[in-house]
């Protein structure tokens, strides 16, 4: 791959041999690496780091490997292949947290509904445990709650978004006056408004269920939570760095 740094041609790799194993193996592979709820039976400790090299299918991985080809290479020749992997696995587990406190917090709230309601929280868990439901759950639950609520033990989070998401994050800290475009807006945007705009188009859809395409299974604050850890690390280092020239 014509100039592209070590690392980002590594994870490139990694990612594509996980993806073709997955294409191999089917549903036995997502079962064990990607990431479940923690009060999930099939959750695993290794999980928020394993989910990072899972895929849903060649689109997914085919625009996650192309910004990270498109990004990363940049910000590794700056920063060295140790820093540029630390922040990259860095931000992956953080899109993994905000990704599992969010569905920790819907399925709390649901949960906590059909208790004060008689239902006993055993006999709910066994439940979802089994793949069931009780309709009479919706009599108190509202539909999207009903949805978060659901969706959040038995969904699973794949993919690298979070990390790239912070890639971005990071591209736009040392060149926020690169210019960027989607292929559906035809005019670049400089990056310092580009990747703010992005970010909150997934905080948007992420609150309110919606989807610009008009589909699912897009896990937007995962999204949100790579780029929140990747706008965190990139303060930390400045500030540092700043303060580190400033006494010199």
């Amino acid at each position: 791959m014509r100039n592209v740094t070590e690392t980002v041609k590594q994870l490139i790799i990694v990612n594509v041999l996980f993806f073709v194993g997955t294409l191999a193996i089917g549903d036995a592979a997502y079962k064990i690496l990607a990431l479940y709820f923690p009060e999930n039976p099939d959750f695993q400790l290794w999980q928020p780091l394993s989910h990072m090299f899972m895929h849903g299918n060649f689109m997914h991985i085919f625009f996650n490997m192309f910004a990270l080809y498109s990004f990363g290479s940049a910000l590794e020749q700056m920063w060295g292949s140790k820093k540029f992997l630390f922040f990259y696995i860095s931000c992956g587990l953080g899109a993994a947290l905000l990704h599992t406190g969010v569905n920790y917090y819907y399925f709390q709230d649901g949960l906590n509904t059909l208790v004060s309601n008689g239902f006993e929280k055993q006999d709910i868990l066994q439940l979802l445990n089994e793949g069931k439901i009780d309709t009479r759950w919706q009599e108190f639950i509202s539909v999207s709650d009903f949805q978060n609520f659901t969706s959040a033990f038995v969904g699973t989070a794949v993919g690298a978004s979070g990390a790239i998401y912070g890639i971005i994050v990071a591209f736009a800290f040392m060149f926020p006056n690169a210019e960027l475009a989607l292929m559906f807006i035809p005019v670049p945007i400089k990056a310092k408004y580009f990747v703010p705009g992005l970010v909150l188009v997934d905080l948007y859809l992420g609150i309110s269920g919606k989807s610009i395409f008009g589909g699912g299974g897009i896990a937007h604050f995962a999204h949100v939570g790579g780029a929140f850890f990747g706008f965190i690390i990139m303060w930390y280092w400045k500030k540092n760095q700043f303060n580190k020239n400033r006494w010199n």
